[in-house]
């Protein structure tokens, strides 16, 4: 496996000068991969950031950023063009930076919910099979696999179960196109967090992780033996990145809702969470 860490830990939004600051801090950790979340991807120059990356000896995984206006199954038309627009663009720069993995709540933005009927239900899943249908298409001929995770009941309404992206992805039936599993999200949703990772099975190719608080891993009220047995009944050995956030970010921290210190600082948060995950899966 690979151990990684995304740069919302520590500040958003991010820039090239972020990730020359960040990719030796992270990599002196002992961090093998660093998580970029693109949240404009036309900001970014994508192969200088590569370089900096490679120098520093570290992996890349991308996360998208589903904010206002990108959507693939919003009512009006032009929104979802935008939303298609973003994707193509991420998909772009994830490839560009060298990465094989565009995670992230990849159908609506996130804090979108809405009341379904189960007609209705049906109608939104079968567009978002064929948005993704073309969209991994497209991201296969660029060497990059669509990881769509599944979110808590108060970022969305329409996707919050493993089993509920697994049928959509086992719709679209694309090798580009697989599940991306945060365990934070999984904690407030799921019965069991084992039986989760199962669900998805030979599907999950990405994996996102933080305690139930969203602080440091192994600190709370997860079951991290539970989690290591289904990631090992599954063969998983990919990244495995702490997703976490820092409440001195005001636009991160009100859209994670994240009112308090998490712990003592980011970067404990990191190399405690880091020496955790390490023991617990290597």
């Amino acid at each position: 496996m690979k151990f990684g860490v995304s740069l919302w830990l520590w500040t958003s939004p991010v820039t090239n000068k972020i990730i020359e600051e960040y990719a030796p801090k992270i990599a002196e950790m002992g961090f093998d991969t660093i998580e970029v979340p693109l949240e404009d991807p036309d900001s970014l120059d994508c192969p200088a950031a590569r370089k900096v990356i490679e120098e520093n000896g570290l992996s890349v995984t991308c996360c998208a950023a589903m904010g206002a206006g990108r959507d693939l199954v919003h009512p009006d038309q032009s929104v979802q063009n935008q939303g298609i627009e973003y994707i193509r663009k991420a998909i772009q720069a994830t490839a560009d930076m060298g990465s094989d993995v565009l995670a992230g709540p990849i159908y609506a933005e996130v804090g979108r919910l809405w009341s379904m009927t189960v007609e209705e239900r049906k109608i939104q899943e079968d567009l978002l099979t064929a948005q993704l249908s073309k969209l991994s298409k497209h991201a296969g001929s660029h060497g990059v696999t669509i990881c769509v995770e599944p979110l808590n009941r108060f970022e969305t309404s329409f996707l919050n179960l493993t089993s509920q992206v697994k049928s959509i992805i086992e719709q679209v039936n694309e090798p580009s196109c697989k599940i991306g599993f945060d365990l934070f999200h999984a904690g407030i949703e799921e019965k069991n967090l084992g039986d989760a990772i199962r669900i998805a099975g030979e599907h999950l190719f990405h994996l996102q992780v933080a305690e139930n608080d969203r602080g440091i891993p192994g600190t709370g009220q997860f079951n991290w033996k539970e989690v290591a047995v289904a990631l090992k009944d599954i063969g998983y050995n990919r990244h495995v990145v702490i997703e976490t956030f820092s409440p001195g970010n005001e636009i991160l921290a009100k859209a994670a809702a994240i009112w308090r210190p998490l712990a003592e600082s980011p970067d404990t948060l990191a190399t405690e969470g880091l020496h955790f995950l390490r023991n617990l899966l290597t």
